[in-house]
């Protein structure tokens, strides 16, 4: 499995962990949920010539360390301005405990505040 593979699996895990997520695949890509509402962007399973390895996420304390990894952008189709950052899967990227981290923000920017309560209380 390629180191890229390894990371998105390992956000994958730990956005389904969390209270409520799960996934579904519309346009044939991963994306993770909570309350009907993507906080995750996986992306497909494999590269291909239209896509590279990458995901996204939503925002707000973190967007401008996000948008400083290279090749980090706003998000398409609009979502960059709601503060969705799109970020490669690559060498330049941060460490997986980061991203997990960014991944836990998009889900409390999303979640209803009754699972982010939840969340809250499962942790030490």
């Amino acid at each position: 499995m390629s180191q890229w593979h390894e990371t998105r699996e390992r956000l994958r895990e730990y956005a389904l962990g969390l209270p409520g997520a799960y996934e579904e695949f519309p346009w044939g890509e991963s994306v993770v949920k909570v309350n009907k509402k993507i906080f995750v962007f996986l992306g497909p399973d494999e590269e291909t010539e239209k896509w590279q390895p990458k995901f996204s996420v939503k925002l707000r304390e973190s967007n401008g360390h996000a948008l400083n990894v290279p090749g980090a952008a706003p998000t398409g189709h609009g979502l960059g301005r709601a503060g969705w950052v799109t970020v490669p899967f690559s060498d330049d990227a941060p460490d997986a405990d980061l991203l997990c981290e960014w991944v836990e923000e998009s889900y409390r920017i999303v979640a209803p505040k009754r699972l982010v309560t939840e969340l809250d209380t499962q942790r030490p």
